[in-house]
């Protein structure tokens, strides 16, 4: 949806009642960083000005960065299998790049020239499957870009008729942090936002016939939402978002589902930090231990989202990934940070 060197800083603000956190900055450039991937000890990211690159975990001095395009193109996503990386500009026309990890070659897979595309996410899994889910058609209808490199011997010689779900006018997607889709196994959830906040669902078994599920999220004007989603496992998992013109009201902003989206239940309302943008359950923590991260915070959760405790008052920062259990990676407005939970 249409929204809107090297320097180390180390400080330490409460976590949770007796733990700390301290952050590293990693990388200080003039870019706007709304997607990271972590791979071989580096964080890799896209950006403005048609960026993409990477800089070392343990050693900021190994960086590299590159322009994917002579043209100014917007990155919001960036995905990764096996063997490459993958973005997508967000607006018309919407060129679909591929990119070596090895090499770090690239090419333009195929271009999106319909006027109302708009890129809000983009990933991959280790099967090579994918998707990118663009804003509606002008017809109303879904966008989505799906990619299987493993051919479903169900669909060989036969006529696919899709059935994507329709619109309701004025929803759409968040291009925040490229975590409006989660995937778990054959199973696919993509968040909406706008007047509506709802969750598609499909199965890798038949990736042409989506559900839709009405949740009781915040909705009802353009910037309200559904931001980010993450499922621990096929039943539970969570969203997060609010309204970024009002970053601090913090009603209906948080929910959780144990059916597989079908179904979910409000956490927290009136009681966390306020808008977030990206959310990720903490590894090994068996889908108890959530972080989320605002333009004006960074919050946790240890009771699988029922409660939330603000962690720190770094601001614009949008997207998240963990490193392990008590490491992860944020980046957001001109920097990428390391935060380290010390327990």
């Amino acid at each position: 949806m249409k929204k809107f060197l090297y320097l180390s800083l180390i400080f330490c603000s409460t976590f949770l009642s007796a733990q700390k956190v301290s952050v590293e900055t990693l990388l200080n450039d003039d870019i706007s960083v709304r997607a990271i991937q972590i791979w071989d000890g580096k964080v890799w990211y896209t950006g403005t000005d048609s960026k993409f690159g990477y800089v070392n975990l343990k050693d900021t001095l190994d960086k590299k960065q590159m322009r994917l395009s002579e043209k100014n193109l917007q990155f919001r996503t960036l995905a990764q299998d096996p063997k490459y990386f993958y973005t997508a500009n967000i607006e018309s026309p919407a060129y679909f790049f591929r990119i070596n990890k090895k090499t770090l070659n690239y090419k333009i897979d195929f271009t999106d020239t319909i006027k109302s595309v708009f890129i809000d996410s983009f990933i991959m899994d280790k099967f090579g499957r994918g998707i990118a889910i663009s804003d509606p058609r002008e017809s109303g209808s879904a966008n989505p870009h799906i990619l299987q490199s493993i051919i479903n011997p169900n669909y060989i010689g036969k006529t696919i008729i899709p059935d994507f779900p329709k619109y309701n006018k004025g929803e759409a997607h968040f291009a925040a942090s490229n975590t409006n889709i989660s995937m778990k196994g054959n199973w696919v959830w993509i968040a909406t936002g706008g007047t509506k906040a709802r969750i598609f669902r499909f199965n890798w078994n038949n990736p042409y016939v989506w559900q839709t599920f009405e949740t009781p999220f915040i909705q009802g004007t353009p910037t309200q939402g559904i931001y980010s989603i993450d499922f621990f496992d096929k039943n539970f998992g969570i969203a997060v978002g609010g309204d970024y013109t009002k970053q601090s009201e913090n009603i209906n902003n948080i929910a959780t589902t144990n059916d597989s989206g079908k179904t979910w239940q409000i956490q927290a309302s009136g009681k966390n930090a306020g808008y977030m943008t990206c959310v990720k359950f903490r590894p090994r923590s068996k889908g108890k231990d959530i972080l989320a991260v605002g333009d004006q915070h960074i919050s946790f959760s240890s009771d699988y989202g029922k409660t939330w405790t603000k962690i720190s008052d770094e601001k614009n920062l949008y997207a998240c990934e963990w490193i392990d259990e008590n490491t992860v990676v944020l980046a957001g407005k001109n920097r990428i940070v390391k935060m380290k939970l010390n327990e």
